[in-house]
């Protein structure tokens, strides 16, 4: 693409405001800049679009709202007439400008002969899955980042089965945007026209209401929460974010007495000005809330992030201090509590299965197992996990009961196809008040399942390459690793080595390659003789290259070892 004619297309676009054209104006003498907002289109995936708020081609803006949104008409439109009755939920986050993107897409969407049903305002993701399932929708669209920084947004897109796309119809919305005009192509009509003439449906108290009644219906031992109310306490922050209101709803339904929420992140503010990375990833997002949770003796904290789809811990230990307790950790915790909960209450179904992402903790697999329930690998993201759900329960080869990946993503129930930080946060309150009456920690409990399970340790590095060069450089380091792969690793042989682009597995000592169910993804892993998996795959919303280390050993000091003598050789990938 010649990226100054574009530049100049949209310079001269009647479609732009004055303060647009200012913008634009003001970067004329800084062909770098102009490059990088207009050498090409944010590329849609089965992730939607994700950029940071600025006008060009290349950023998210509400002509590139617009634009998405038509492409993503001509898919559902291809459904004929049932397709475009059944519409479209459209859903927005916290974020500066969400509630303007949504408005927008909700336009397009009623000029282009679709039904939607728009949230009144800002809600978690979940219910946005939910609500797409609920009122039997062909799509949906979210308005969100998740919890990139403040500079970002993003448009997710769903399908029918309340999941984000699948690669098929993402696809399809990629080569019909290829012949859709950004400013001349869009149908688009005036909101309260379409709310008149009944093309747009505003969704509110109703839907809150069946979502959090299917949320509290997943309460496994209300009995032990209540015999502890009195003393345990949870701080909460939703770091000003969509949990606000339906997560600490959550807690009450479930008995918690003492639900402390931070203040200043209690309110709703799109520019984060409490923290500087609103992801409940990064510990120093929960300074506020640790200072809470001292003050008022708290056992146990929660932190959504800003469309409260992921959902972080911490966790005061025996020392008195607050840890993190990581993504999975948290998993294998409420795992095994899951389990055993179900199981008490008389609720397990017949082969129970359990879920998680290709870069989860392999004790998952070791914690299910044991227990006599089986455990799958997908890929990573949760429209994979939908799609093994419903491939299993549909061919009454398992029952689902929870999935999860090592980014703080968790999915209970049925009622949604995607991370539900509302949910999750409800169960772990239940687990962690479980173990509060037995005077454990939440790090006694995971002592516990090391000695049970035996010594697992996890950590991500991430290698960031941002603009141009860096998409080239991240090609370039994925390439190099599949035309010469390391025969060690930190010294330590690497014995087998799977691609999961084409789904091949070579085993290193005989030089032989089978096939894998999984492929079609672009990640590499290399398993070493010690029993540690090294993962290398590029990040599907941020210029960066994660190496995930999933490692074992007899003992916590051996794991930390392993982990070491792994991120060096991870952290070497970059020079």
């Amino acid at each position: 693409m010649d990226f100054m004619r574009e530049y100049e297309k949209w310079l001269n676009s009647p479609a732009l405001s004055a303060e647009e054209r200012s913008e634009l104006e003001s970067i004329r003498n800084d062909p770098g800049e102009i490059e990088a907002r207009f050498y090409g289109p944010l590329e849609f995936g089965t992730a939607g679009l994700r950029g940071t708020m600025r006008v060009g081609l290349h950023n998210m803006n509400i002509h590139v709202v617009r634009w998405a949104t038509q492409g993503f008409c001509s898919v559902i439109a291809q459904g004929g007439r049932e397709a475009r009755n059944r519409g479209v939920a459209v859903c927005m986050d916290c974020r500066n400008n969400s509630m303007a993107f949504a408005r927008a897409a909700a336009e397009v969407c009623a000029a282009n002969g679709i039904h939607v049903r728009i949230f009144e305002s800002l809600r978690p993701t979940p219910e946005l899955s939910f609500a797409v399932r609920e009122y039997r929708c062909q799509a949906g669209i979210n308005i969100t980042a998740s919890h990139n920084p403040k500079e970002y947004n993003g448009y997710k897109v769903y399908w029918s089965d309340g999941a984000q796309l699948p690669p098929q119809h993402a696809d399809a919305v990629a080569a019909a945007l290829t012949g859709i005009d950004i400013f001349t192509g869009v149908k688009t009509m005036d909101y309260g026209e379409a709310v008149r003439a009944g093309l747009i449906e505003v969704l509110g108290e109703e839907t809150d209401r069946r979502f959090m009644s299917n949320v509290t219906a997943q309460i496994l031992d209300r009995e032990t929460v209540e015999q502890v109310a009195d003393t345990f306490r949870v701080v909460y922050t939703p770091f000003h974010g969509c949990g606000y209101r339906l997560v600490p709803e959550a807690l009450r339904a479930l008995g918690v007495r003492h639900i402390l929420c931070e203040p200043r992140q209690m309110v709703i503010d799109g520019n984060f000005p409490t923290v500087v990375s609103p992801n409940p990833e990064n510990p120093e997002g929960f300074a506020l809330a640790v200072e809470l949770a001292r003050e008022n003796d708290a056992a146990f904290i929660l932190g959504t992030d800003p469309d409260s789809d992921r959902v972080g811990v911490m966790a005061r230990d025996r020392s008195g201090e607050y840890r993190v307790v990581t993504g999975n950790q948290t998993g294998v915790l409420l795992l095994d509590y899951l389990i055993g909960a179900m199981r008490r209450a008389g609720r397990m179904p017949r082969q129970p299965v359990v879920l998680k992402s290709i870069v989860t903790t392999e004790m998952a697999r070791r914690a299910a197992e044991e227990n006599g329930v089986r455990c799958f690998d997908t890929f990573t993201g949760f429209k994979f996990m939908a799609e093994k759900k419903n491939e299993l329960e549909a061919a009454g080869s398992g029952k689902v009961i929870f999935s999860y990946e090592e980014s703080y993503g968790y999915m209970l129930g049925d009622y949604v196809r995607d991370k539900d930080g509302v949910t999750a946060s409800m169960m772990l309150a239940e687990m962690a008040a479980w173990y509060f009456a037995r005077g454990m920690t939440l790090f006694d409990a995971l002592e516990e399942l090391y000695r049970k399970y035996g010594f697992y340790a996890e950590q991500t590095h991430n290698l960031v390459m941002p603009g141009l060069e860096g998409l080239a450089d991240m090609a370039k380091l994925m390439k190099r690793l599949r035309e010469d792969p390391p025969a060690a690793i930190g010294g330590t042989a690497v014995l087998t080595r799977k691609d999961y682009a084409d789904g091949t597995v070579t085993d290193c000592a005989a030089g032989t390659v089978h096939k894998m169910e999984l492929a079609g993804s672009n990640v590499l892993r290399f398993e070493t003789a010690d029993g540690t998996s090294v993962i290398v795959r590029p990040s599907g919303t941020e210029p960066k290259i994660k190496v995930y280390v999933l490692t074992k050993g007899d003992s916590e000091a051996a794991c930390a070892a392993n982990l070491k003598k792994y991120g060096l050789w991870a952290a070497a990938l970059q020079n």
